[in-house]
């Protein structure tokens, strides 16, 4: 099984190491930063391994709030706790709304911090099995919301996240138009061709540079309807 990695941006060196070590001991891998510029330059070159970042707001060069509003520029699905003294109140709800997910107050409690950050991963971990990425767009089936292609969120409804679903779980395979007709509709609705085909136009409209030339969503005549990624 993966280790999950934690980067830890702290500048006072004893308190990271001893973080650090104590990660480690409980099988995540740790990168530390002590400086703002470091810690934005390791978390863009490691942004698809870290799996949580813990924060100090007080930092050399680039302070907490800085790089919190950074980092979640560039993945905000990475999870931040903030590692905050008890006078920093304000900064700690600013932290909040910049979107950290957590803030633990120093002096902590080690084993506090560790189940923090378990729980943390775990949450995290269980909401992105429900979202499905595909070049810069992404489809998330929890909450009925898609980035499309120009990074703009849309709600879209619960019939067309479930066709979404069965063609993506089902990717480069054809899936008819009974297949969908039978998963997707009662037998007392009224379902036709006519609307997968108004659905899939959509599709391309919100997931293709070109909707007239689909590089995912294809209608395969007098059989149905494929997606690749």
């Amino acid at each position: 099984m993966k280790k999950h990695t934690i980067l830890i941006v702290e500048d006072e060196e004893n308190l990271a190491k001893t973080i650090a070590l104590n990660l480690k001991l409980e099988n995540y891998e740790v990168i530390i930063a002590s400086k703002g510029n470091e810690a934005l330059k390791l978390f863009s070159v490691n942004k698809n391994e870290i799996s949580l970042v813990l924060l100090d707001i007080m930092l050399p060069e680039i302070n907490g709030l800085t790089l919190c509003s950074e980092f979640k520029r560039i993945n905000q699905n990475i999870p931040i706790i903030f590692l905050s003294a008890k006078n920093q109140i304000n900064e700690k709800i600013e932290g909040l709304k910049l979107g950290a997910d957590d803030y633990i107050t120093k002096p902590f409690d080690l084993e506090e911090l560790l189940l923090r950050i378990n729980n943390l991963i775990k949450r995290v971990s269980k909401d992105l099995n429900d979202v499905y990425e595909f070049g810069n767009c992404n489809i998330n089936f929890t909450t009925y919301e898609i980035k499309d292609v120009a990074g703009k969120l849309i709600t879209l409804t619960k019939k067309e996240i479930g066709l979404l679903k069965l063609l993506t779980q089902n990717e480069n395979k054809v899936i008819s138009r009974d297949q969908i007709i039978e998963k997707l509709w009662q037998v007392n609705e009224n379902a036709s061709s006519r609307t997968i085909d108004n659905y899939i136009l959509n599709f391309r409209k919100y997931f293709e540079n070109n909707p007239k030339e689909s590089k995912h969503f294809y209608s395969i005549r007098g059989v149905g309807y494929k997606f690749t990624s």
